[in-house]
C-alpha cells in the first residue's frame, strides 16, 4: 500500500486519541461528566455527534451498496430516516432534555424511566438496561463488521499477524482505536470525535460523487443516467418495482429514531433546551447533505463501474473501491479515514451507552449503591471493554451484511423504546406498567418477526420490516395497559412545548 494512505490514516488515528486525552482532563471527575459530558454540549457538537453516531458505516457502505445493487428505489430508506430524524428533534429532543434533568438529573434512559414511573422503577431499569446491552452488542458488531470489510478490501494481503486474516485484524484494530479514546475520555471524547468525524464524513460524501462525474474516466449526470437506463430501465425510478409493503418498510426506518439510546442521549447532554433548535437546524442540514452524497455515490458509482468494466464482488465496498481508483494516496487515506469515522463514531457511542446502563442500572443499583464517582467511572471503563470484546467476537463472520445487522438492531430499539419514549414525554396518563408492557411487546415482536422470517416474506407476499409490527403493538400495549393501571404520582407537569 502507498505510504500516503498510511500517513493519512496515522494522522487520523492520532487525532482521535489526542481528543480522548484532552477530554479525559475535562470530564472524567464524576459519572455525570463521564456519561453526559456535564450536560454542556455545544449545539453544533450535539448535532453532529447525534448524526455521526446515528449513520455509522451504513451511510458510506450500507446505503450506497443498496443503491448500487438495486437502484434509486433504495433511496426511500434515506427519505424515511430524514423525516424520522426531523420529528425526533422537534418532538423528543426538547422534552427529553428538560425532563431528564427535572426528574432528579437522570443520566441514562433506564434511570429516567425509573424516575418517571417510580411504581415500577426496579423492573423498568432492569428490563430496559438488558434490552440496551443486548441490542447494542449486535449493533456494535455491525460496525466492527464494516471495519473488518474496510481492512480486507483496502489492504489486501498486506497484514498477516499470527495467521490472522485482514478481516479479523480490521475488526480488532477498529475496536482497539475506539476503546482507546472512549475509555480515556468518556462522553466528551465520544462527542468531540463524533463532531470531527461527522465533518470528515460529510466532506467525503460531497467529494466522491463530484469526482466520479468529473474525472476523465467518468461521465456527466446526463450520460451516466443514460448508461444506467441501458443497464435497467427502472434503475433510476423511485417507484418502479416497489410494492406498497416495500415502500412502507423503507419509510418505516424513520420510526427507529425515537428509540435509539445512542442518539437521544445527545438530547440529554445539549447545553440547554434553548439550544435544541440550533442543534436541530445544524443536524438536519448535515444529514441532508450526507444522505444526498451517499445516494450520489451509489448511483453514479454504478455508472462509473459499468463504464470501465470493473468487477465488484460486494456492493457494500463501492466506496472503498472508488477511493482507490480515483484519488491520490493521501486523499485515499483521508477517504478511508472518513469510512472509519463513520464506523467508529457509532461504535463509541454504543459502547458508552451500554457502559452507562451496566454502571448505573446494574452495578450501582445491585452491587454498590454507595459507590463513589471514581468507582463509577472505573466500572464504566471496564464495561466499555467488556461490551466491545463481546461484539468483536460476534463480528468474526466476514460474510455478515452491515445493512442487515443494522436493520435488526435499529428495529429492536425503535420498537422497544420508541413508543415508550414518545408517550412518556407527552401523555400524562401513561403508567409504569404500560411502559413495561410496551417495551417487552416491542422487543419480543421484533425478535419473533425476525425469527419467523417475515421480514423477507409475509403470508406468501413481500416481507414487512419488523419495526412496523413492533412499533404498532408496543404503542397499543402501552395505551391499553396504562388505561387499566393507576398513574398517581407518576407525572410531573413540566414545561409546555
Amino acid at each position: 500500500m502507498d505510504i500516503g494512505i498510511w500517513i493519512s490514516l496515522i494522522l487520523y488515528f492520532g487525532l482521535m486519541i489526542l481528543i480522548g486525552v484532552y477530554a479525559a482532563k475535562k470530564s472524567t471527575s464524576s459519572s455525570e461528566e463521564y456519561m453526559l459530558g456535564g450536560r454542556n454540549l455545544h449545539p453544533a457538537v450535539a448535532a453532529l455527534s447525534a448524526g455521526a453516531s446515528d449513520m455509522s458505516g451504513w451511510l458510506l457502505m450500507g446505503l450506497p451498496g443498496a443503491l448500487y445493487a438495486a437502484g434509486m428505489v433504495e433511496a426511500w430508506i434515506g427519505i424515511g430516516l430524514f423525516v424520522g430524524a426531523l420529528i425526533n428533534w422537534v418532538v423528543v429532543a426538547p422534552r427529553l432534555r428538560e425532563q431528564t434533568e427535572r426528574y432528579d438529573n437522570a443520566l441514562t434512559i433506564p434511570e429516567f424511566l425509573a424516575k418517571r414511573f417510580p411504581s415500577r422503577a426496579m423492573a423498568l431499569r432492569m428490563v430496559s438496561a438488558v434490552i440496551v446491552v443486548v441490542f447494542f452488542i449486535v449493533y456494535t458488531a455491525s460496525g466492527l463488521v464494516a471495519g473488518g470489510k474496510l481492512f480486507a478490501s483496502a489492504f489486501g494481503d498486506l497484514i498477516n499477524i499470527g495467521g490472522m486474516s485482514d478481516y479479523i485484524f480490521g475488526v480488532w484494530f477498529t475496536l482497539a482505536i475506539v476503546l482507546t479514546y472512549t475509555v480515556i475520555g468518556g462522553f466528551l471524547a465520544v462527542s468531540l470525535t463524533d463532531f470531527v468525524q461527522g465533518c470528515i464524513m460529510m466532506l467525503a460524501l460531497v467529494i466522491m460523487p463530484v469526482v466520479i462525474l468529473t474525472t476523465g474516466q467518468g461521465e456527466g449526470v446526463a450520460t451516466a443516467g443514460e448508461r444506467l437506463q441501458e443497464i435497467d430501465p427502472t434503475y433510476l425510478s423511485l417507484f418502479e418495482g416497489i410494492t406498497i409493503a416495500g415502500l412502507v418498510s423503507a419509510l418505516a426506518w424513520g420510526l427507529g429514531y425515537f428509540g435509539q439510546p445512542h442518539i437521544i442521549v445527545r438530547f440529554m447532554a445539549v447545553r440547554s433546551v434553548a439550544d435544541v433548535a440550533k442543534a436541530r437546524n445544524i443536524g438536519m442540514s448535515w444529514m441532508a447533505i450526507s444522505v444526498l452524497g451517499a445516494v450520489g455515490l451509489g448511483i453514479f458509482g454504478r455508472a462509473y463501474i459499468e463504464r470501465n468494466g470493473i468487477a465488484i464482488e460486494d456492493p457494500e465496498t463501492i466506496f472503498i473501491v472508488l477511493a482507490e481508483l480515483l484519488f491520490h494516496p493521501l486523499v485515499t487515506g483521508f477517504l478511508y479515514a472518513a469510512l472509519l469515522a463513520a464506523i467508529m463514531s457509532t461504535i463509541s457511542s454504543q459502547l458508552l451507552v451500554s457502559s452507562s446502563s451496566l454502571t448505573e442500572d446494574f452495578y450501582r443499583l445491585f452491587l454498590n449503591k454507595e459507590a463513589s464517582n471514581k468507582q463509577l467511572v472505573t466500572v464504566g471503563r471496564v464495561s466499555v471493554l467488556l461490551v466491545g470484546v463481546i461484539a468483536a467476537l460476534m463480528a468474526n463472520d466476514p460474510n455478515a451484511q452491515v445493512l442487515g445487522l443494522v436493520s435488526n438492531a435499529w428495529a429492536g430499539f425503535g420498537a422497544a423504546f420508541g413508543p415508550m419514549i414518545i408517550l412518556s414525554l407527552t401523555w400524562k396518563k401513561m403508567s409504569g406498567a404500560g411502559a413495561i408492557a410496551g417495551m417487552l411487546t416491542g422487543a419480543v415482536t421484533v425478535i419473533g418477526w425476525i425469527g419467523l422470517g417475515w421480514g423477507d416474506s409475509f403470508l406468501g407476499g413481500p416481507g414487512i420490516y419488523e419495526i412496523i409490527p413492533g412499533f404498532i403493538f408496543a404503542w397499543l400495549a402501552i395505551v391499553v395497559v396504562s388505561l387499566k393501571t393507576p398513574t398517581a404520582g407518576e407525572y410531573r407537569p413540566l414545561k409546555e412545548y
